[in-house]
């Protein structure tokens, strides 16, 4: 839904009540351009932007995982998600999903050592 907000004109507001830590991926979201203000247990996310692709965002739980992989394909140009550990755990083989959506989405393996 933050991502939709983000789109969205106008101002919209997402309170968490559970997970005190839920907007740990608020920074991220905002260098791709998202003009989001966390207050307390509150965003406040001013909408109208068009987000822009970051070289690099961090997974910080499933949620977010989830959200700045949406994030990443409704922005312009190309965002690398790390640290998708958190995704794999809720979302079973979501990047061929995705492609049978038709998105432009690929899973890179890194080389330990």
């Amino acid at each position: 839904m933050m991502v939709l907000a983000a789109f969205a004109y106008g101002q919209s507001l997402i309170a968490e009540t559970i997970f005190e830590n839920r907007f740990m991926h608020v920074p991220e979201l905002c260098r791709m351009g998202a003009d989001i203000t966390v207050q307390g247990h509150c965003a406040v996310v001013r909408g109208g932007t068009r987000l822009t692709g970051a070289d690099e965002v961090m997974a910080t739980d499933l949620r977010a995982s989830a959200l700045l992989v949406i994030a990443g394909l409704v922005a312009s140009g190309k965002t690398e998600v790390r640290r998708v550990y958190h995704l794999d755990r809720g979302y079973e083989a979501i990047e061929k999903r995705l492609r049978g959506l038709g998105a432009n989405v690929r899973r890179y393996h890194r080389a330990k050592g």
